[in-house]
């Protein structure tokens, strides 16, 4: 049996770690924007912590430095609701590696997760429509704002996706003039 026969991925050691014993690292490039904030903040209320926090175990400091997750931490730390249904624990995993692997780690983690494309984005919301879900379900529950939902639904071209938007192909009226989206 080799050494590589016996590797089992941290995924499958995830503990429950109080907050207080976590700390963030001093490396990380990744910034998130406060409407992404808010939407991570309810995908973790709506769906619990669904991915674990990668963290290093400093033993000499008896603290996990974060490796991967640090927003996702914030979270707890800044959502009391949140806080109290996990009981202030997050989940997480450890890898034990010097700080150059660790700050190689967090890059990847950071790059790995790419960027939406705007074809698939507009199928969801076309797909969205479909279902019956209205605009405001879609800005809620996807985190789009209401001029990021009308680009994606002009980009499709089908007229359909309008249907209960209150759009009107008629020049807006001087009643209309503050209303840029009426109906989203």
């Amino acid at each position: 049996m080799t050494e590589e026969d016996d590797f089992l991925s941290p995924v499958y050691r995830v503990r429950g770690v109080p907050v207080e014993k976590i700390r963030a690292n001093a490396y990380n490039p990744n910034i998130v924007a406060p409407p992404e904030m808010k939407l991570l903040e309810r995908s973790i209320w709506e769906d619990g912590y669904t991915q674990p926090i990668v963290c290093s175990y400093l033993p000499g400091k008896d603290v996990y430095e974060i490796v991967d997750g640090y927003h996702r931490y914030r979270v707890m730390l800044t959502s009391q609701r949140i806080r109290e249904r996990e009981h202030g624990l997050l989940p997480v995993v450890t890898i034990d590696e010097d700080l150059p692997h660790r700050m190689a780690s967090t890059i990847r983690h950071n790059r790995a997760r790419g960027t939406h494309s705007v074809e698939l984005m507009t199928e969801v919301v076309a797909e969205l429509v479909e279902a019956g879900m209205s605009d405001a379900w879609i800005i809620a529950h996807i985190g789009l704002d209401t001029d990021e939902l009308l680009r994606l639904k002009q980009i499709t071209g089908i007229a359909a996706l309008f249907a209960n938007t209150g759009f009107s192909p008629a020049s807006p009226s001087d009643d209309d003039a503050g209303d840029e989206h009426p109906g989203l």
